[in-house]
C-alpha cells in the first residue's frame, strides 16, 4: 500500500505518463493507471481531499486565489547561416 501511494504522489508531483510511472515501478501502464485511480477514489472518498461545492464557490465569504502562468512557446532568435558571414582563415606552417 506504501508503494502504491508514493507511486501516485510521484504521478501528481512529477505529471508524468501512466507508461513512464510503470516503468519506474516495474508495472504495465494499465496498472499504474488502477493503482493511482484506487488511491484518488481512497482520498476522495475520506472527504478530507476534496474541493469545495459550487456553493461554497459562489457565496460571497470564499476568497479564490488564481495564479497565472504564462507557458507559451516562443522562437529562439539565432543568426542566419550564410557564407558571408563567417571567415575563413588559412594558417601557413601548421601541419
Amino acid at each position: 500500500m506504501e508503494d502504491q501511494l508514493l507511486m501516485a504522489l510521484e504521478y501528481w508531483r512529477e505529471y508524468r505518463t501512466y507508461f513512464h510511472i510503470g516503468q519506474s515501478w516495474g508495472v504495465n501502464e494499465s496498472t499504474a493507471y488502477r493503482i493511482i485511480r484506487k488511491i484518488e477514489d481512497i482520498l476522495v472518498s475520506s472527504r478530507a481531499f476534496s474541493l469545495p461545492g459550487k456553493k461554497k464557490l459562489s457565496s460571497s465569504d470564499y476568497q479564490v486565489e488564481v495564479v497565472v502562468v504564462d507557458v507559451t512557446e516562443s522562437p529562439i532568435e539565432r543568426p542566419k547561416k550564410n557564407k558571408n558571414s563567417s571567415t575563413v582563415g588559412k594558417r601557413k606552417g601548421i601541419h
